[in-house]
């Protein structure tokens, strides 16, 4: 038999980000020295999001790219010239432009600080969400795996876990909470889409 017969390959994960990657940095750590997957990209719409300070710690590539860069193709482009498998939205802001979408069928996958379909849809997203569990006076929140497609928050729902809230929790607490649901569940349920 041929020695590479037996050859795993590992899957390649590119991270599209919008803000600090506090979730980036889980999901890299998590698959770091993996023999299943291993982040190979980081792209951020925004040049001072601090996801691209942590792809520097890390030694992965990032780049920075325009709305009109994504919804035009280029983004798509170079993911699929870095060989990409998986996309993962780790507090990535802009709607996923159907190009993309196509590029990657069914391997696009998102995060959701809330239990979709509540506090889903455009212009929910961060404190926002938190700000409105906290004033719906809901017992709980929590977070929402899934894959993405064409319409905010509407993808097919991989998983959710929920966490108890109380009257006496502000927006911030509420945030806290709904991270440390993020940090333990968002890389093992990329694993497990794998």
């Amino acid at each position: 038999m041929e020695e590479n017969q037996f050859r795993i390959v590992l899957k390649k994960i590119a991270i599209l980000a919008s803000g600090s990657g506090s979730n980036a940095e889980e999901i890299i750590k998590h698959f770091h020295g993996s023999p299943k997957a291993e982040v190979i990209l980081i792209g951020s719409n925004k040049p001072d999001a601090y996801v691209l300070e942590r792809a520097k710690k890390f030694q992965i590539p990032a780049f920075v790219f325009s709305k009109g860069q994504l919804d035009g193709g280029e983004v798509t482009k170079k993911l699929l010239d870095a060989g990409a498998d998986w996309v993962v939205l780790a507090g990535f802001l802009l709607k996923v432009p159907d190009n993309l979408i196509t590029a990657f069928p069914d391997r696009i996958v998102n995060i959701h600080p809330a239990l979709l379909p509540n506090y889903g849809g455009k212009g929910m997203y961060g404190m926002r969400v938190h700000e409105a569990v906290r004033n719906s006076g809901d017992g709980e929140t929590g977070i929402t795996i899934h894959l993405v497609n064409q319409h905010y928050d509407e993808g097919k729902i991989i998983f959710q876990a929920a966490v108890p809230i109380s009257a006496e929790d502000s927006p911030e607490d509420i945030a806290q909470k709904v991270h440390q649901l993020e940090y333990k569940y968002f890389p093992k349920v990329i694993e497990s889409l794998l």
